[in-house]
């Protein structure tokens, strides 16, 4: 005999909306890991609108690509680095030309993933 499971229904309702790219759920992970580190705790309540994740699921993913070597260290190296910075390597910059092929290789890998899971449009 099945036993009956109680998920509870959330007492607001605000939209969830997908992030527009890669991109924008990276940025959005980094800025979740800075307000952790500073003591937040992050849970969704009443705003105007709801991601499709935690901030977890993104790193679950990036984790998973890694394992697989999907993400190469210089990957997640471009990744960590720029993530920080909040803004992706400027390909018009000598310095940071490799860093932006990494870059734009890392988040192409990641959109197929977060696509898959709904958290990308």
């Amino acid at each position: 005999m099945s036993r009956e499971r109680f998920i509870p229904k959330p007492i607001y309702d605000t939209p969830i909306v997908p992030f527009e790219n890669a991109e924008d759920a990276w940025f959005w992970f980094i800025r979740c890991q800075r307000l952790r580190r500073a003591g937040a705790r992050l849970s969704d309540g009443p705003g105007e609108t709801s991601r499709p994740c935690d901030p977890d699921d993104i790193y679950r993913a990036v984790r998973e690509l890694a394992a697989r070597q999907r993400l190469r260290p210089e990957h997640l190296d471009v990744l960590a680095r720029f993530g920080v910075r909040e803004s992706p390597p400027d390909t018009r910059c000598r310095e940071e030309f490799r860093a932006a092929r990494l870059w734009a290789e890392s988040l192409d890998t990641l959109t197929s993933v977060l696509k898959r899971k709904a958290i990308v449009a």
